[in-house]
């Protein structure tokens, strides 16, 4: 029988580069001995591939290959740079096309998307390096348009790296001084008050074509005031699935993630972010490439629904080989 040749893609240079490593290795497991032949490539965080240890060229390796689990979070994975490479060579790949990709990973443009959509969210706006010289008139524009309390965030990082929290409108220009000298374009977004929710999407699963999964809720650690990177990589941080939201917002959590993932013309599989506040729901953000760790979300829903992890990890596999991205 036939095996294919799978390079499973992990680490990355990012700095989600460990729990790429931890993602790659759980797909490795569970990749089906019987079907196919998993490579194990590690891409460290310089960006050189390595295979068996040996350095090799990007192109020439994956010129070897039958297809590409990509299990890699960050910017480098997820934001179209490692896809566009893929595509070039023709191989297919698990998860979104390059473009796409690109624009999910773009906070600021994915919100537009969703906005002409009718997607409720946070009110936003983008700052750019050029407000480094005058924070405390932007902060106070900002603040005359929303708050009192805002969300600082970059517009193309992810697991809440480099996330900051302004109370008030008094310590908005020392929050934006601060997350400017680091970043080139942030969001400011308007805080709300509410309990934190995803909801993960999978495509051509179970007869469905968009096949939502149990919305889970997110429970931050103790002292945690999000659930910001550590949270997520904390073992006493909660997620609650089934989630005890309401069955109005359990229909609606599943539909906005359908929705998301429709309108930003992802493949395989996402996974959205939401706050479910006193006044509804709000749109977050959409992940392309979430975490496939243990206890992550993603995991939590697929046991509620009686799919082994290993079912999941092969069907996205299977999916890309057969879709139209198998362009042999």
């Amino acid at each position: 029988m036939h095996k294919y040749r799978i390079a499973v893609l992990r680490g990355g240079p990012s700095e989600e580069y460990d729990v790429s490593l931890r993602t790659g290795e759980s797909v490795l497991a569970a990749l089906e001995s019987e079907r196919y032949e998993p490579l194990d490539v590690v891409i460290t965080r310089a960006g050189e591939w390595l295979l068996q240890g040996r350095v090799r060229e990007p192109h020439e390796l994956l010129a070897s290959v039958d297809g590409v689990f990509i299990a890699l979070h960050g910017a480098y994975g997820e934001g179209g740079t490692l896809q566009r490479l893929i595509e070039r060579l023709h191989v297919p790949y698990t998860g979104s096309r390059a473009f796409p990709s690109a624009v999910a990973r773009s906070k600021a443009i994915a919100k537009d998307r969703l906005a002409q959509a009718g997607v409720r969210m946070p009110r936003h706006m983008l700052v750019g390096a050029s407000a480094r010289d005058n924070v405390q008139g932007l902060a106070d524009s900002i603040a005359e348009l929303f708050g009192p309390k805002y969300i600082v965030k970059p517009t193309n990082s992810g697991a809440s790296l480099g996330v900051r929290i302004a109370e008030n409108r008094a310590v908005l220009p020392a929050v934006l001084s601060e997350a400017l000298a680091e970043y080139e374009q942030v969001l400011v977004e308007e805080y709300i008050a509410g309990r934190e929710a995803t909801c993960g999407v999978v495509e051509n699963f179970r007869g469905e074509r968009l096949y939502a999964l149990p919305s889970v809720e997110i429970i931050p650690p103790s002292g945690a005031v999000f659930f910001d990177y550590q949270a997520k990589c904390s073992a006493s941080a909660g997620t609650v699935c089934p989630s005890t939201f309401s069955l109005r917002e359990k229909d609606e959590l599943a539909h906005l993630a359908r929705l998301a993932h429709e309108t930003l013309e992802l493949s395989q599989y996402s996974r959205s972010d939401f706050i479910v506040g006193k006044d509804g729901i709000y749109f977050l953000e959409t992940n392309t490439l979430p975490w496939l760790t243990e206890n992550t979300p993603i995991q939590k829903a697929l046991e509620v629904v009686g799919c082994p992890y290993e079912h999941f990890v092969n069907h996205l596999m299977a999916d890309a080989l057969e879709s139209e991205r198998a362009y042999r």
